[in-house]
């Protein structure tokens, strides 16, 4: 075999190996995780920033669904190009209310460890504001999410329930900066 042949081969051979992982990256990143920089504060304290984070998306393409809790990716009800972070509050046929600063939902006080004591108000008097009137019971094939930061947040006490459709990952880890880094 030539040498000329020989490179040839050699350059076909590391060229099918690059096709290759390409090809792995966008499987993963398409139907398995993907990584989000997390564009504003309205995670504080649980996210801060500029953090980076790994959210996983099996779970709910293979029909799971998101449960009160769960962390979130989803796509902007108000901008289809956007994806936001929050919280999951409350599912369908749940009914969410807000009175004296705090979060009910079905009635039940929730405990929210993660607010760090901040108040909970209903952000009905904002310009644009979908929900006018608590209770709230959210819609069949919606979920009710809040950022942690209330006092920052735009959520579904703004934009209104989210449809279960639009969310694109449950949030799993946050790996960057490595100060930061810690399950959700």
């Amino acid at each position: 075999m030539s040498s000329e042949h020989s490179k040839v081969l050699e350059l076909f051979e590391y060229l099918v190996i690059v096709a290759v992982a390409v090809a792995i990256a966008f499987f993963i990143r398409t139907f398995v995780a993907e990584v989000y920089e997390v564009p504003t504060g309205s995670m504080l304290n649980t996210i801060q920033l500029g953090d980076r984070l790994v959210g996983e998306k099996l779970t709910y393409r293979f029909g799971g669904t998101p449960q009160v809790g769960d962390v979130v990716t989803f796509t902007s009800p108000q901008n289809p190009d956007t994806l936001l972070v929050k919280r999951v509050i409350a599912t369908a046929g749940q009914t969410v209310d807000l009175r004296d600063g705090a979060v009910y939902v079905d009635g039940q006080l929730m405990d929210e460890p993660y607010t760090e004591g901040k108040p909970t108000y209903s952000l009905a008097d904002r310009t644009g504001a979908v929900i006018q009137n608590y209770p709230y019971t959210v819609p069949e094939g919606h979920i009710f999410v809040m950022g942690d930061n209330r006092t920052n947040s735009l959520d579904s006490r703004y934009f209104g329930a989210v449809s279960v459709s639009t969310v694109t990952s449950k949030a799993m880890f946050i790996f960057w900066p490595f100060d930061h880094a810690r399950g959700l």
